[in-house]
């Protein structure tokens, strides 16, 4: 017979490994979950969800309202900080003090080419913050003492950064001169540009119909159930215009063309110079080119293990000058792109590197590349675009802007496959076009040391 001591410990244990293996199966299962958007329509606004396992839940609507799009300046940054102030429904402290009892936080932003504004919290709150969303975009009052008291000193200081950082200014300068209006629209607003002028609270409570206008934005979600999504979507998002009304023109729907040239601005808080070309589109549009993602994780110039220079093409060759910071960044839009690669330091530095960033774009468009450096590029342009495809954030954007821009979810499997297949050839292909193309530079600091486009043998 055994004793009851015994039965007692063996049902112990037993409880213990039942939790751990359920425990095991849960994280199996989130490990195992899959990143596909599933997309629909609900009454006439399109939108997508992943629902990924966990309790918590981000919900995000994805307008086509960026800089690109903004009729006329600051109008993108300031639908941004009205997000979640006063609306007819609700004031902006009984927003705040909601979603604090809730346990949730929302979030307002903008770049190039759209506005998002969304929130997280817990699964089971859904219902309350698509609402939320849906009161956002529709009934938000655009009063005058919030336009010249909260919303104008926010947007001043947000340039104030952007001037006090040289590498941003010089990014900003990058995209005008490459593609002068459209995505060639400034970020943020420099000090110069007579905002007041353009932005009043009437225009801008006009130009929020047109940005939220149901076929120009899109409602995300990841860790949501889609069935979920698509009711309380199909409830709350009713009192919505289906197309923009006319009350300004059309602008930034024009295909975006390239320009290239040079542009240089004096600067006394540190070095900063851009080098950059035409780059590849969004892999939901027509103009996606996924060689040249590749080219930029072979130039590289920032290494990815510390202690070490790492095995890109630019770390290797601007070994001599370490005060110069170098980076590699592909800009992706909807239909264009811009390949950039960073300089920031020293100016003597600078004009060092920058000689060696040209001569190592010539040696790639030559053929003087190993195979190995080819295969090490694929592996880690699949990875950055897979890791910020994965990111919730920056899906969001991708699959919202996707939606909007071509019907179409961004899906990280059809992106890996892409990459996967880039040959060495056309790599070398890609350098080539570069060089037989109009480069954009952007120089920012001290101008008398930092170094001309065609000293350093670009053709602009």
């Amino acid at each position: 017979m055994i004793a009851r001591s015994r039965l007692a410990r063996n049902g112990h244990r037993a409880v213990q490994w039942h939790a751990r293996a359920s425990n095991n199966r849960y994280l199996a299962t989130a490990a195992s979950g899959s990143f596909a958007y599933e997309t629909g329509d609900a009454g006439g606004v399109k939108f997508a969800s992943r629902d990924l396992p966990g309790p918590t839940t981000h919900l995000a609507v994805v307008a086509k309202a960026g800089t690109r799009y903004q009729p006329l300046p600051g109008f993108s940054e300031g639908l941004e900080k009205f997000a979640f102030k006063n609306t007819y429904k609700r004031s902006a402290l009984r927003i705040t003090r909601e979603s604090e009892l809730l346990g949730a936080e929302y979030s307002a932003y903008h770049s190039r080419e759209n506005l998002v504004i969304g929130a997280k919290f817990l699964r089971d709150d859904l219902p309350y913050f698509t609402e939320l969303l849906g009161e956002v975009i529709s009934q938000t009052k655009f009063t005058a003492h919030e336009l010249h008291e909260e919303v104008e000193p926010n947007m001043q200081h947000s340039r104030k950064v952007m001037l006090t950082h040289p590498t941003e200014f010089a990014e900003n300068s990058a995209h005008s001169v490459a593609f002068h209006r459209g995505l060639g629209n400034p970020l943020y607003p420099s000090s110069s540009i007579p905002m007041t002028k353009y932005l009043d609270q009437e225009r801008l409570q006009s130009y929020s119909r047109v940005a939220y206008a149901k076929s120009n934005f899109a409602v995300v979600a990841n860790g949501a159930n889609h069935s979920e999504l698509s009711k309380w979507v199909g409830e709350f998002f009713t009192d919505i215009e289906t197309s923009p009304p006319k009350d300004f023109s059309s602008t930034g729907s024009e295909p975006t063309r390239y320009h290239g040239g040079e542009e240089r601005i004096a600067h006394d808080a540190g070095n900063s110079m851009i080098i950059a070309f035409p780059g590849s589109g969004s892999v939901t549009g027509p103009s996606y080119k996924p060689e040249l993602q590749v080219l930029a994780a072979l130039l590289g110039g920032q290494s990815n293990i510390k202690w070490t220079p790492g095995f890109s093409l630019l770390s290797k060759a601007t070994a001599e000058y370490p005060q110069a910071h170098i980076v590699t960044t592909h800009h992706t839009y909807s239909d264009a792109g811009l390949l950039s690669v960073s300089i920031s330091g020293l100016a003597h530095q600078i004009r060092g590197a920058s000689q060696e960033v040209v001569n190592t774009i010539k040696s790639v468009a030559a053929g003087s590349i190993s195979k190995e450096d080819v295969k090490k590029a694929v592996a880690t342009a699949k990875f950055r675009a897979l890791e910020s495809g994965q990111n919730i954030d920056t899906g969001i954007e991708l699959t919202g802007a996707g939606l909007v821009q071509g019907g179409k979810a961004f899906q990280l499997d059809e992106l890996a496959k892409s990459i996967d297949s880039v040959t060495e050839d056309q790599v070398k292909t890609a350098a080539k076009s570069l060089l037989d193309g109009r480069a954009t530079v952007s120089t920012v600091g001290d101008l008398y040391i930092l170094p001309w486009a065609e000293e350093i043998g670009l053709n602009v």
